[in-house]
């Protein structure tokens, strides 16, 4: 961080808004069914998408006991990664919105139902992993989206007033867990319509379309 008084601070979901996985994710889950003598649908995927594995695999797998749900989850993670290590699917403009709010003494996290691996290995690729000092990983929450308690903990780490916090996402259960948090809200349309975010503060096509100026706005008008 450059200032050590940051005005107001940008909170960003990984999957979805940072970085395109959707697919690699879907294929994750995929082949970690095959492996298991089971399916997984794309209407499946699409339905539990962005939240914790926690509650995606009973979903997907039945019942299963606490060490093999997290066998499970491991196995499904450790397949993604392989996946997208060569080659990172970063959302276009990610890199550069980052370093013009870093450079704008804007405070910065991430805030994921994903595992701390997976969102270090993005942000390394992105060469930005030394701009954002707070990550909050699926890792360490023990509630998913929409509960808000990723985002709760993301701002009392940063150590910013929710109301002067900003969330970037993707996903209709992230907008609810963010205005849980009492944060304004960023909808990036990147897997759903526009009409799934009638509760968004901001509505973007695309993550090009924030700058720091519009970002502000939102909390300092």
């Amino acid at each position: 961080m450059k200032n050590a008084a940051h005005t107001f601070g940008v909170i960003f979901d990984m999957d979805g808004v940072l970085v395109d996985s959707a697919q690699p994710h879907f294929r994750s889950w995929q082949v970690l069914a095959e492996d298991n003598g089971i399916t997984v649908t794309e209407e499946q995927f699409t339905a539990t998408f962005g939240r914790q594995n926690a509650d995606i695999i009973p979903i997907l797998f039945g019942d299963a006991s606490p060490a093999r749900l997290q066998q499970l989850a491991d196995q499904k993670e450790q397949i993604y990664r392989d996946l997208i290590r060569a080659h990172p699917p970063v959302v276009d403009g990610a890199p550069e919105l980052i370093r013009s709010l870093y450079d704008a003494g804007v405070a910065l996290a991430v805030g994921s139902s994903g595992p701390l691996a997976n969102i270090e290995l993005v942000l390394d690729a992105m060469g930005i992993r030394s701009l954002i000092p707070t990550i909050i990983s699926g890792d360490e929450v023990t509630r998913g989206k929409p509960n808000p308690q990723v985002f709760r903990l993301a701002c009392a780490r940063l150590g910013i007033e929710p109301s002067r916090c900003v969330v970037v996402e993707d996903a209709p259960v992230g907008v609810q867990a963010a205005r849980a948090a009492g944060m304004r809200t960023v909808a990036v349309l990147m897997y759903h319509p526009a009409e799934a975010f009638a509760e968004s503060d901001l509505v973007v096509r695309r993550l090009r379309d924030l700058t720091v100026p519009r970002l502000r706005l939102l909390v300092i008008p």
